[in-house]
This record gives structure tokens, C-alpha cells and sequence, in this order.
């Protein structure tokens, strides 16, 4: 008799839904997990035979794949925005976790990658490198904003050179506009010389991806730090 289980998991910041199906496809048990590692494994540990689970990708995503990992036969994270049927009927955890445990059992869920821990350093980097590069774009456009805000032309990437920046500042004769131009020069300060050290470390990591020989499908994450 086929002994394999599959289980459905919807994860929330306090509590985990899960829902338990068996080889059949009937569901077995339900429950309501705290999201804390103990009581997740306690869960999984209980359950006899090959242990199937899925989640969504999302914010526990990795926490959870890591954990769950060496405890269970296999780990699918899934894709929601890739598997219509996520979509289809009421929503709610526990119909969320039926559905997820029924979409892994027919086979018929879209996973995301989660694998090698070089490869999620190298992801985690370029997730940091263009959000501090989102960042750094703000503080920019918000120093060419004040400065049209009082009427001032501004026009290409002389506004934001430190050997320009007094000549810029004098421009403003209002106190308080002044100042807070000077917080937005901070701001870009510390962002721009953070930004080039995390693309130092980013390329550093995708050449040690590069030679350790990782799955092709992330070396778009080499030739992205490559070219910016």
C-alpha cells in the first residue's frame, strides 16, 4: 500500500493551515500550525510514510523550504500566479490548503526554484543590489524635484557631483529648502558607496556560482551583474 502523503501548507506571519491528503487523494486531516519551527516539525514528524509538501513562494518561503528540507521526500514551492486553479472557487486558509495539497498529489503545480545556498546568497545579493539601486533612484529624483519646486533647471547629473554640490546648494536661498537638500546629499552619500560594495560582492558571488557549476538557469543572475 502506497504510504505517501501530501500536504498542503498555507502559511501566514502567526499560523500555518494544512491540509493532509493520502495516495487516494482523500484528505486525511486538517490542522492549524503556529509558524514556529518546533511545532511545524512536530506536525511533519507525526506523519508516517513518504512526505510530499508544498507552500506558495512567498515571505517564508525560504525559512520554511530550509527547514523542512532533510525532514520530508519532497519540497515543491510553488508559484500561485502560475497555477490557475489556486485562483478558482472560494478563497479562504483552510480551502487554500485543500487545494495546494490536491494540486500536489494530480502533479499539476508550477514550483519555484529553491535549491543551493550559494545560489540563494547569489539571489539574496541581487535582490539587496537592486533595491539599494531603487533606492539610490528616489533620493535622486527627489533632489531634482526640490530644486524644480523653486524653479531651478536641472537638467543631467551635474546636481548630484560632490564637487558641484556647494555651487548647487547656493543656488537655494530659502533655510529650510536648503537644509533639507543637504539630508537628500546624505542620503545619497551613504547610498552610492553601499551600492558599489554590494555589486563588488554580487559579482565576487556569481563568479563563485559560475565556477562551482550551478543550474544554467541562474546564470542570467551572472550576466546581470556583469553589465550594471
Amino acid at each position: 500500500m502506497d504510504s505517501t502523503k501530501y500536504v498542503g501548507m498555507d502559511v501566514h506571519t502567526e499560523a500555518i493551515s494544512v491540509a493532509v491528503r493520502n495516495s487516494a487523494g482523500k484528505v486525511i486531516m486538517e490542522s492549524i500550525l503556529e509558524t514556529k519551527a518546533n511545532t511545524i516539525l512536530e506536525f511533519i514528524e507525526g506523519l508516517r510514510g513518504n512526505v510530499h509538501v508544498t507552500f506558495e513562494e512567498g515571505t517564508w518561503a525560504a525559512w520554511l523550504y530550509d527547514l523542512l528540507k532533510p525532514h520530508v521526500t519532497k519540497v515543491v514551492v510553488c508559484n500561485p500566479r502560475k497555477n490557475a486553479l489556486l485562483k478558482d472557487g472560494n478563497k479562504g486558509d483552510k480551502i487554500d490548503a485543500r487545494k495546494l495539497s490536491e494540486l500536489l498529489h494530480l502533479n499539476n503545480l508550477k514550483p519555484v526554484y529553491h535549491g543551493e545556498h550559494g545560489i540563494r546568497t547569489l539571489k539574496e545579493l541581487a535582490r539587496s543590489y537592486l533595491t539599494i539601486s531603487k533606492d539610490l533612484g528616489r533620493v535622486m529624483n527627489r533632489l531634482k524635484a526640490l530644486y524644480r519646486s523653486w524653479a531651478i533647471p536641472c537638467k543631467g547629473q551635474q546636481i548630484y557631483a560632490p564637487r558641484h554640490r556647494s555651487e548647487w546648494l547656493g543656488k537655494i536661498t530659502e533655510v529650510g529648502v536648503r537644509r533639507r537638500a543637504e539630508y537628500l546629499y546624505q542620503q545619497l552619500d551613504a547610498l552610492q558607496p553601499l551600492r558599489q560594495q554590494v555589486r563588488r560582492d554580487l559579482l565576487a558571488e556569481s563568479e563563485n556560482s559560475r565556477r562551482q557549476n550551478y543550474s544554467a538557469r541562474f546564470h542570467v543572475l551572472v550576466r546581470f551583474a556583469q553589465l550594471y
